[in-house]
């Protein structure tokens, strides 16, 4: 019998483990901060830019295209030169681009520049990831990317609360400002808590015809090509919310922006309070089983949800409530088909991250749009959010499928 082999995170005292919690979360949570930080602003932001709701809901499909794209390309670049080099590059892409946006004259210029913003997020995303790979896999990953989302997930709370508190002392413009600090201490952060956790060796260097060939392996495994549409999709449902959630709140309910905030943040503890119940279950459970589970049960709150909006049954309280409940369904799936994808391939964890974080922004980005399209109301948002969460119940029924999915051997990444 082969005995698998020691990965380094299990080597690792609980201090040095809280320390990588901290300081992974906080790389992943500068996506949700780019990304939420500013939707307060986004009704104001319509009146003093003189556009239109669907126009200035575009420049948070362009942060999600920028994230899509970004990873695509800097994954490959993670496992050819290692994760801090190209981390630290597009950290410093994000701190110009937040500077450009606090001048911004019009909605076109700030939807590029929110484009350039998700490039550089998306290195912290891919790079966040992959460390965990280099360091865990299995059921040890999904525990530790559950704890990754506790630090992430306070992100999607502060941030629209941080945004309202920098709206009262200035305009929507500042904002961006703040998150020029944010990325500046990030930068700073990843240059002295940080290691290289790729070591040379493991590197891959085969240039454009060898990252070619790794994407094209991974999109021929039928369980992690649907385990990446399960987490695109919930992802697709939740980015339907924020897209959907100041209009919605602010505009139809009456919501102020302090409110929203509340409001908003509501959600957000769905998300957490999953992530963190997920660690419990899986000290019991597979992550397949957990992920099941999860998806049966936001599919039925998602039913609820588009009922609820479109009777009006209960008001505010009601609808909160039943997205509350498909966010939770969506923090227990999300990281354990994340889990499932990436132990399959430790050997290309940057590449399979990137390709995971492509999908799940990417599908983020088409979703988002629909909600305005669809009439920016309760119910436009209700229909999208559990248009998502119906399409990745499908994908693991009809593309992953269960019973086909096993657990590999651990692959060690670091000597």
């Amino acid at each position: 019998m082969i005995e698998s082999p020691v990965l380094p995170g299990e080597l690792m005292t609980l201090r040095q483990r809280v320390r990588l919690v901290v300081v992974l979360g906080s790389l992943i949570a500068v996506g949700p901060l780019t990304i939420d930080m500013y939707l307060p602003a986004l009704p104001a932001l319509t009146a003093d830019l003189e556009t239109t709701s669907t126009a200035v809901q575009l420049t948070l499909t362009g942060t999600l295209v920028g994230l899509a794209l970004g990873q695509l390309v800097i994954g490959p670049v993670a496992d050819a030169y290692g994760r801090r080099r190209p981390l630290l590059a597009g950290l410093a892409l994000h701190v110009v681009a937040s500077a450009l946006c606090v001048v911004a004259p019009s909605i076109a210029v700030l939807g590029v520049l929110r484009v350039i913003q998700g490039l550089g997020v998306a290195a912290a995303t891919v790079v966040a990831m992959a460390v965990v790979r280099d360091l865990f896999s299995g059921t040890a990953f999904a525990r530790l990317f559950s704890r990754l989302m506790l630090v992430m997930g306070l992100a999607p709370i502060l941030a629209p609360t941080v945004g309202s508190a920098v709206l009262e002392a200035t305009n929507w413009r500042g904002v961006f400002v703040v998150l020029g600090v944010v990325g500046v201490l990030l930068t700073l952060t990843a240059l002295v808590a940080l290691r290289e956790t790729l070591p040379v060796e493991r590197r891959r260097s085969g240039g454009v015809v060898d990252t070619v060939r790794t994407y094209g392996g991974l999109l021929t495994d039928r369980v992690f090509v649907g385990m990446v549409l399960v987490a695109g999709f919930a992802m697709a449902a939740v980015f339907s919310y924020v897209a959907g959630s100041s209009f919605v709140f602010q505009d139809q309910y009456g919501l102020d922006e302090r409110q929203f905030g509340i409001a908003f943040g509501a959600g957000a503890v769905g998300l957490i309070a999953a992530t963190q119940l997920n660690v419990r279950l899986l000290r019991r459970y597979t992550p397949q089983r957990v992920l099941v589970a999860a998806l049966g049960g936001g599919t039925a709150a998602g039913a609820l949800l588009v009922a609820f909006a479109a009777t009006g049954f209960g008001g505010l309280a009601t609808l909160l409530a039943a997205l509350w409940l498909v966010l939770f369904a969506g923090g227990l799936a999300m990281p354990n088909a994340s889990a499932v994808a990436m132990t399959r391939h430790g050997e290309a964890a940057g590449t399979a991250a990137a390709l995971l974080g492509a999908v799940q922004f990417g599908t983020g980005a088409i979703a988002a749009p629909f909600v305005g399209v669809l009439g920016n109301d309760s119910v436009a948002m209700a229909v999208v959010v559990a248009g998502g969460m119906v399409a990745a119940t499908s994908a693991l029924l009809l593309v992953a499928r269960p019973h086909r999915i096993t657990e590999p051997e651990a692959v060690p990444a670091v000597a």
